[in-house]
């Protein structure tokens, strides 16, 4: 005998009220973020020139005595561990100076989800090859022994000094490929060629600057990463060598920032501030290999 019609709709409706109940009642599944490496919450302008991130930061001494392959050093960290392990900076300064000279950057990236170390050289007069090498004893130390290496992962790594530091992050990166990441800021180096680095490089340079002319550093450095998946030239506008140096300058923190991030973390989040080419007031010139691939 066939069902009333109005039966029939009853019965449709409760078939389908108890189907919207078991969906609700279902536990919903956490959101995986695409990029696994993202640390942090999404990134806006005022975020990137902000002298601090979201994560709470410590720090260590490493004893000039306890290491051998640099200076010594401060190693910035996050507190938390529940985002999972970070990628890892290490940080040059010029020649004659000390660590103190970049030690700014360490708390303002380690802030933004990352391990920071900034060194001393084991000479303030050792040249930008040294420097180079003793930045990559400096990683090596981060990710071996150091008291924070299981807060690292030891496959995003990085680079980056000023001045004949700068040089020396150009000269780590053509030694060791397999970092993510390098950012020479005004950097300084006799060699002219870096056609065989195959690290995405950032090289800051500065307009005013008379120690380390972009003529005959910067800009021939950039020119010359013709094997660089990646690579971006920015020149800071009316600032001078030193602008990477004590306090910093913001515009060399945010693009800085921005490179490590979208490069050691693989965070595309950050591509909306380097392509397209930024501009402005603080910015005299920015070259690149926009879109990123």
């Amino acid at each position: 005998m066939p069902v009333p019609t109005r039966r029939r709709k009853a019965s449709l409706l409760t078939v389908v009220c108890a189907a919207a109940a078991a969906v609700l009642a279902t536990p919903a599944t956490p959101a995986v973020a695409a990029n696994p490496y993202e640390r942090g919450p999404a990134p806006t302008n005022a975020s990137i020139e902000a002298s601090r991130g979201t994560f709470a930061v410590a720090s260590v001494t490493v004893a000039r005595s306890s290491v051998s392959t640099f200076g010594g050093g401060t190693i910035y960290y996050p507190t938390d561990t529940s985002a999972g392990t970070f990628g890892a900076i290490a940080i040059s300064p010029g020649f004659t100076a000390s660590q103190s000279s970049i030690a700014w950057l360490g708390p303002r990236l380690a802030s933004q989800g990352f391990v920071v170390i900034t060194i001393d050289t084991r000479s303030t007069l050792d040249q930008p090859d040294s420097r180079g090498t003793q930045l990559l004893g400096a990683l090596d130390y981060l990710t071996g022994t150091s008291s924070v290496r299981t807060r690292i992962d030891a496959a995003r790594l990085g680079v980056m000094g000023h001045s004949m530091g700068g040089g020396g992050s150009l000269a780590a990166a053509r030694t060791r490929p397999a970092l993510q990441a390098a950012v020479p800021l005004t950097p300084w180096h006799g060699t002219k060629s870096w056609s065989t680095v195959r690290v995405p490089t950032m090289i800051i340079g500065a307009e005013n600057d008379t120690v380390a002319p972009v003529a005959s550093h910067a800009e021939p450095f950039y020119t010359s990463l013709t094997a660089a998946p990646e690579k971006a030239y920015l020149e800071v506008n009316n600032a001078t060598h030193s602008a990477p140096t004590e306090g910093g300058n913001v515009t060399v923190a945010k693009y800085a920032l921005s490179w490590v991030k979208r490069f050691i973390d693989d965070d595309t989040r950050y591509d909306q501030f380097l392509c397209p080419a930024p501009s402005g007031t603080t910015i005299e010139e920015y070259r690149a290999t926009c879109p990123h691939t």
